[in-house]
């Protein structure tokens, strides 16, 4: 009996032909496609097949029952119809072990293998290395091959990875099939393999009573190949192909191989299906055209054109004689962008563009999910809901993102920006008290700038008690608010408390869970992203106390994105009716009359190869296991399916995130065969467009004039230069009251060094009374209190302590010299030029013959006096002019003769950290500042500022000396780069 085997091409839509066909074959009968049974791969192939049935009726129709024979790949089960109660004198084939439950019991496998080889690993690398091992050992029954085999299989030389690497392989495996005996389970390939032997059994004895089809099932596990070959011998039964290729030439055919000698060409897109029609015990020469067709097919020269450009490399050479008819793509237009933003954006347009024509489809089959998600969006500003039929990993939807944000705030014991990323999650709090919740993390947002705390809830409490000024405001605003939800965070803390020693895994993921239920309450675990998240904790929980023990808490986070990584959430069916995007599964099945195959990059169409750490290339052949390689023809073969939509548009770009990107093995070879595909440049300029404004109008440089009753009457000692080299920069600061925010958790910068320097000389003068002996322990005090950032107390605490010591030895002499203290950071102000003029002092102090000296700190470099003489960075004259005037007090007015920035950092001359400089004084040539003077000069410079924009009218020009105005604090508020070095400025 010949078998009823049959192909559809790549130019015919499978699905819809498939439909065709049956309804001709059996649509006569209502009855009779319902008696019927189909057969597809995996339960992501029903949508497809369904939707075609549904098409082609165009009535009422009773549809065949489609029954999935499983993916392992996917975990996907094998369907109910062939899974049914073991029949007398049948062996009852055992349950599957969960695959959460598989994975974690191998994961403390692999954990105790690795410790008994002196290589112990923690829970999350067991983990990762459980499911690498769970491929391997599906790989390995699928193929029907003994685990025992290994030792057999094993080369005479290899590497001593390999070795190490098999040996506690070998022992896990030897574990294994005990453990699934305790627990009276077995895998689930394993009782997916029993399954379809038991069925082929059955249906050789006694065949179904409808017609049996095998449509679309491209795996050639010799199990599945025995049940396809029952089926095309059974009376009913028909085994029907996708894309199988009849006019490849014999001697292509052949090369493919299994060869007795040579390696196969498993890349190749016939090299999977040739395995499977030998397994099968069919001939090429056997296999039928499918003569129905699905309605919207591609002209018959396509399918010839894909074989010709998907030849094997070594055959390649015959491209140069083909006729022109037999490499030409008619209907096959490429598009190659700059990077993946503009790829999607044009993407998404030429979507757009076919719903201009009613009843026109279009898909994007691309298996870059990151280029996917992007069309989404873009395809969102025109209000067309694209359904991504792949679907979006559990650990990117909001109930996933919540679970980490919560392992991570732990983990990393509260610091600022887990904190926040959790209390500011979409989901905590939400609905009534959503904004209340937002109102204190807000609060709590603004008290977190800077630094970052002590660790643990009590260190943000302790944070919240401290700071000064401004700073302390902001705490004490959110205090209230943070003791509340400290509670709530409180069993969560406890779980965690230790640190990076080993945890139980089950207290972990308990705590998590309580702590989303105190947070998000119902939200945490509603629609079908949350009962996903709440049946993976679930599982993960009751599967724990079998798996790995070595449970760091600062890894949980990787361990618990891992298994998050692994779930994918798939959108109900309500997206737009002619928009999809598909992956490769599904772009197997069907057509849309505009086929996108975007992402066309080598590594991502096709995706490189997953290594095998379990396994060497070399063991995998002699075992009989499936090359690394075998993916890249499975995907050419759906990369060719795809092709065979009447009107196709392939798309690259040419870098990608990082780097430039090397265009896809299956885009060079469409390219090399046709001699250059059609280009559909309109796309890049309709994308170019959109984004373009019709008028470019840059902002013109700011220079705001408010009325001159409205300027300040007040200005610091610090802002002068501000106003000179940078009036917008002051009128933001001082009339708007804008002020630069730290980063969350920021690195020290040098303003915030800068003051824990000046209260350690605070404390210093006023409660040590400036003793030198006293200085360096006041410091390391004070920096064992305020210095909590590790960069501080690892790099400039050392340098810090060092410049302290220089501090000391110079006050000493000072003191020695007759040189005395007054008072240190006091807070001043007079009234000059018609203005308040304030400031705060670091250090004054009295010189011998009377006079004041004015000291600042500096923890960098001081002023250059070839600022001073141009009129800047007058801030110690400005203070002498406040203590001339009695501004500090009168204890310390008098006429400043010394004026000192006491350096912290490196000397010029490189002797050492701590040295000090003066802007004034008289060269022998008679250049210089004299000391006398300065006041006088500083107070001329303040009243000719005053006169312009204080008290007169002169608009505040943004950078009007851009070299003495280094800050860009405002820089984004004035649209610096808007008009900046334009000629017109």
């Amino acid at each position: 009996m010949q078998p009823a085997v049959f192909t559809i091409p790549p130019h015919r839509a499978f699905a819809d032909a498939l439909a065709a066909g049956l309804i001709d074959i059996y649509g006569q009968d209502r009855l009779a496609l319902a008696r019927g049974t189909i057969l597809i791969p995996n339960n992501r192939a029903a949508r497809a097949i369904s939707d075609a049935f549904v098409r082609r009726s165009g009535q009422g129709l009773l549809l065949p029952r489609l029954v999935a024979i499983g993916d392992p790949e996917l975990d996907d089960r094998l369907g109910a119809a062939l899974d049914p109660l073991a029949a007398d004198g049948e062996e009852d084939i055992p349950p599957a072990i969960e695959p959460v439950a598989r994975q974690l019991l191998l994961a403390r496998l692999v954990e105790q293998a690795r410790e008994e080889a002196g290589d112990p690993v923690d829970a999350a690398e067991a983990i990762r290395l459980a499911a690498d091992l769970a491929r391997t050992l599906d790989q390995l029954l699928v193929e029907g091959i003994e685990p025992r085999r290994l030792a057999d299989a094993v080369p005479a030389e290899l590497s001593h990875h390999w070795e190490a690497s098999l040996r506690i392989l070998a022992t896990i495996l030897d574990r294994w099939p005990a453990e699934l005996a305790r627990l009276g389970r077995i895998d689930l390939a394993d009782r997916r393999n029993r399954l379809l032997a038991r069925t082929e059994r059955r249906w050789a004895a006694s065949p179904p009573p409808g017609f049996v089809v095998a449509a679309g099932i491209t795996v050639a596990a010799p199990v599945v190949a025995a049940l396809l070959a029952r089926i095309a011998r059974l009376d009913a039964g028909m085994v029907v192909l996708p894309g199988l290729d009849l006019d490849m030439p014999g001697e292509e055919w052949d090369a493919l191989g299994p060869n007795d000698g040579a390696r196969p060409i498993e890349t190749h897109p016939q090299y999977h299906l040739k395995l499977l029609l030998d397994r099968m015990g069919v001939g090429r020469a056997e296999v039928r055209v499918w003569r129905r067709g699905g309605g919207s097919d591609a002209p018959a020269v396509r399918t010839r054109a894909i074989g010709n450009a998907m030849a094997p490399a070594a055959f390649t050479g015959k491209w140069q004689d083909l006729e022109p008819a037999e490499r030409r793509l008619s209907g096959v237009r490429a598009l190659e962008l700059a990077a993946p933003a503009e790829e999607a954006q044009a993407i998404a347009i030429a979507m757009r563009e076919v719903l201009e024509t009613p009843g026109r489809t279009a898909a994007l089959v691309t298996p870059d999910r990151a280029l996917a998600g992007r069309v989404v969006a873009h395809l969102a500003r025109w209000g067309v809901e694209a359904d991504d039929s792949a679907g979006r990993p559990l650990s990117a939807m909001p109930p996933g993102t919540l679970l980490l944000a919560i392992a991570e705030a732990a983990a990393e014991g509260f610091a600022p920006v887990p904190l926040l990323a959790l209390l500011k999650h979409p989901l905590v709090r939400a609905g009534e008290g959503r904004l209340a919740w937002l109102d204190g993390a807000r609060r709590l947002d603004c008290a977190l700038r800077g630094p970052r705390p002590d660790a643990g809830l009590d260190g943000v409490t302790r944070h919240l008690l401290g700071g000064e000024g401004r700073q302390q405001r902001d705490r004490l605003a959110a205090l209230d608010w943070w003791k509340e939800v400290a509670e709530l965070l409180r069993p969560l803390e406890q779980a965690f408390s230790s640190g990076r020693s080993d945890r139980d895994l089950a207290t972990l993921l308990a705590a998590v869970r309580d702590a989303a239920t105190a947070l998000a309450g119902d939200e945490a675990w509603s629609r079908p992203a949350g009962r996903a998240a709440a049946e993976l904790v679930a599982q993960l929980e009751a599967a724990a106390p079998g798996g790995p023990r070595r449970t760091r808490t600062d890894n949980f986070p990787l361990l618990l994105k891992s298994m998050l990584d692994e779930i994918a959430i798939r959108p109900p069916q309500g997206g737009h009716a002619r928009i999809f995007i598909w992956g490769l599964i599904e772009a197997r099945l069907q057509h849309a009359d505009l086929m996108i195959l975007g992402g066309l990059n080598e590594g991502v169409w096709p995706s490189a190869p997953a290594p095998d750490p379990w396994l060497a290339p070399a063991i995998r052949s002699a075992l009989g296991l499936p090359g690394l390689e075998r993916r890249i023809g499975i995907q050419a073969h759906e990369f060719a399916g795809a092709l065979g939509a009447p009107q196709v548009l392939v798309t690259r770009a040419r870098r990608d995130a990082r780097a430039p990107a090397i265009a896809s093995r299956f885009w060079l070879r469409l390219e090399a065969m046709t001699g250059g595909l059609a280009r559909m440049t309109q796309l890049r300029h309709w994308a170019h467009c959109l984004d373009r404004p019709a008028d470019y109008a840059p902002a013109s440089r700011p220079q705001p004039s408010p009325p001159v009753a409205d300027r300040p009457r007040r200005i610091a000692v610090t802002k002068l230069d501000r106003l000179k080299a940078d009036p917008f920069a002051f009128y933001a600061d001082a009339m708007l009251g804008l002020r630069r925010w730290d980063a969350v958790d920021a690195d020290p910068t040098a303003a915030w060094r800068g003051t824990a320097v000046h209260a350690v000389f605070e404390r210093w003068m006023k409660e040590d009374d400036c003793d030198p002996a006293k200085l360096r322990s006041r410091a390391e005090a004070m920096l064992e209190e305020i210095a909590a950032h590790p960069v501080l107390r690892a790099l400039w605490t050392p340098r810090l302590i060092e410049a302290i010591d220089w501090v000391a030895a110079e006050m000493s002499a000072n003191l020695s010299a007759g040189r005395k203290p007054l008072a240190a950071e006091r807070k001043g102000k007079a009234e000059v030029a018609g203005i308040t003029l304030e400031g705060t002092v670091d250090r004054i102090d009295r010189l011998p013959d009377g006079s004041l000296a004015i000291v600042d700190y500096k923890t960098g470099q001081p002023p250059a006096t070839r600022a001073v003489a141009a009129g800047y960075a007058m801030q110690l004259g400005l203070l002498g002019l406040i203590a001339e005037h009695g501004g500090f007090g009168e204890d310390v007015k008098g006429i400043p003769q010394g004026f000192e920035y006491w350096s912290l950092a490196s000397a010029p001359r490189g002797d050492g950290l701590g040295y000090v400089a003066s802007p004034v004084g008289l060269k022998k040539n008679g250049d210089g500042i004299d000391p006398a003077d300065f006041t006088s000069r500083s107070a001329a410079v303040l009243t000719a500022a005053v006169a312009q924009w204080l008290a007169g009218d002169a608009p505040f020009t943004a950078k009007l000396h851009p070299e003495y105005a280094p800050y860009a604090d405002y820089d984004q508020l004035m649209r610096l780069d808007e008009w900046y070095g334009r000629a017109d400025e």
